[in-house]
């Protein structure tokens, strides 16, 4: 720059020629020329096209090549190496590696997509899902998180699953909706499988039933981006992305998934004090903008459940997402609904509820109630040792004592007496049972009848009188007496 200005200098207010300061500076014509043509050195100037004698008759094949690309996966896209071998191998090519890999590398730069910095409107929310690894109750294992954004403000909800299902992704929206204390005017998602059956000719959405409830539940528009375009919701893919990294690093362990959900609910809401790049005042500055544009909650929240229909097997169970889940078996073979929710399966028939149980996310697993078979188990008693619903029903030690004591002194009929007597179970408590268990065992009065009676007094609070007029289905004793001549014939017996 300081040759710069002194030609320049000696030119323009010296008045020299160039062939003088040529002479003078000992520097070329050329030079000079351009000194006075440029106020600073423009640098090097391509003037012709770069030949590459060796790649030239090539550069249509690899333009082929990764033109087609752009319409595979990612993960099976060319590499320059890749490049390189199939020139090599099929098309004869003798040239290195390092020109094949520069001419990839420009025109993969050249080619790379464009984007427009979009202004977000207060009011509106993208929603997507994604995962990371956690310790829940002492076991490695995926979650799945939902992401809710409001990209106006920032603000975010993030709720944690153990599976991406249809359930998951209508209680990620409840929970989200009653976390902000309010709803959106539109949700942006992809076209995920739980969310939209269908893409038609013309580019709307088939939705799911239960996400159309949702939607009509919560009077939200829904929208789409294009498919395999993760880009035109990248609010929320960014929020995937800082979830992951500033919520789940280390790698989260808590007892269940509820306390690890409580924790990220903290998480956003610490968030709401950050102020971003950008901007001058707090996320939850900014969210005001957003709350006052959306709508109020509805009175009730909606049901978030996936809704199927069922058919009860001669087993008394029912198939719900690959497991079975048992229903009384005065149901047998009958149609029933199922509704799956996060935590639990509901099982109906007609408007009636017959079983809930807690949700497995096993495959194969078969979840019982044993309540469920014992009217079964009560005529059928021969099966009671070898019921499967039974095994591993842990119950307390003078339950195990009562049986005993009945089937010492009834046999197979003291057996069924014992189911009845856990059949109480069908009504009352068992802390309630156990408490009668207890106190018949302690009176000695080892019975179906005796039990029954001692529980009722319990819950109605009145003390217990187990006789015969009070409660006349208490097992009748026969007593008899001995008469002289009983005695007279064992004496006779002993002259003999």
């Amino acid at each position: 720059m300081d040759l710069y200005l002194k030609v320049r200098h000696a030119h323009f207010q010296d008045g020299l020629s160039g062939r003088q300061i040529a002479r003078d500076f000992g520097i070329s014509r050329d030079s000079v020329a351009k000194m006075l043509a440029y106020s600073e050195p423009p640098g090097y100037r391509r003037t012709a096209p770069i030949r590459r004698p060796k790649l030239d008759a090539f550069t249509s094949q690899m333009d082929q090549w990764l033109a087609e690309d752009r319409s595979r996966p990612r993960k099976q896209r060319h590499t320059a190496k890749r490049i390189f071998e199939r020139l090599r191998d099929e098309c004869g090519f003798d040239g290195s590696y390092t020109i094949v890999k520069d001419y990839v590398r420009d025109r993969k730069r050249t080619g790379k997509e464009m984007f427009v910095p979009l202004s977000h409107p207060p009011g509106h929310a993208q929603a997507d899902f994604g995962e990371a690894l956690v310790v829940i109750g002492g076991v490695e294992q995926k979650a799945h998180f939902f992401a809710l954004d409001l990209p106006h403000s920032d603000a975010c909800y993030i709720r944690a699953y153990p599976a991406a299902n249809t359930e998951a992704w209508l209680d990620g929206h409840v929970h989200a909706f009653a976390f902000f204390g309010a709803v959106p005017q539109s949700v942006l998602y992809d076209n995920d499988r739980c969310l939209v059956a269908r893409i038609l000719p013309d580019g709307s959405r088939q939705r799911t039933q239960r996400f159309s409830a949702m939607l009509s539940h919560y009077v939200i528009r829904d929208r789409y981006g294009r498919p395999g375009k993760g880009n035109d919701k990248g609010a929320v893919e960014g929020l995937v992305g800082y979830g992951r990294r500033n919520f789940m690093v280390p790698i989260p362990s808590f007892p269940d998934w509820h306390a690890f959900n409580a924790h990220l609910e903290e998480q956003c809401r610490k968030r709401q004090g950050d102020v971003l790049r950008g901007h001058k005042v707090s996320i939850g500055e900014r969210l005001k903008a957003d709350l006052a544009a959306m709508r109020d909650l509805p009175g009730t929240p909606f049901e978030a459940c996936e809704l199927q229909s069922g058919q009860v097997t001669s087993t008394s169970v029912v198939r719900y997402r690959g497991n079975d889940y048992s229903v009384p078996v005065a149901y047998g073979h009958r149609a029933v609904w199922i509704k799956g929710f996060v935590t639990r399966v509901v099982i109906g028939c007609g408007a009636e509820v017959i079983a809930e149980h807690s949700r497995s996310y096993d495959t194969g697993d078969m979840v019982f109630d044993p309540l469920h078979y014992l009217a079964l188990i009560e005529r059928k008693i021969m099966s009671f040792d070898q019921a499967a619903p039974l095994q591993g029903w842990e119950l307390p030690e003078a339950f195990k004592t009562l049986r005993r004591l009945l089937e010492a002194r009834q046999g197979k009929a003291g057996k069924r007496e014992y189911v009845q007597v856990l059949r109480l179970l069908e009504r009352f408590e068992i802390d309630v049972l156990h408490l009668a268990v207890k106190d018949a065992l302690r009176m000695g009065a080892v019975s179906f009848d005796a039990i029954k009676h001692l529980i009722l007094c319990r819950v109605e609070q009145r003390p217990p009188r187990l006789d015969l007029d009070v409660y006349p289905f208490l097992p009748r004793t026969n007593i008899t007496t001995t008469s002289a001549a009983s005695y007279m014939s064992l004496l006779a017996g002993g002259g003999a």
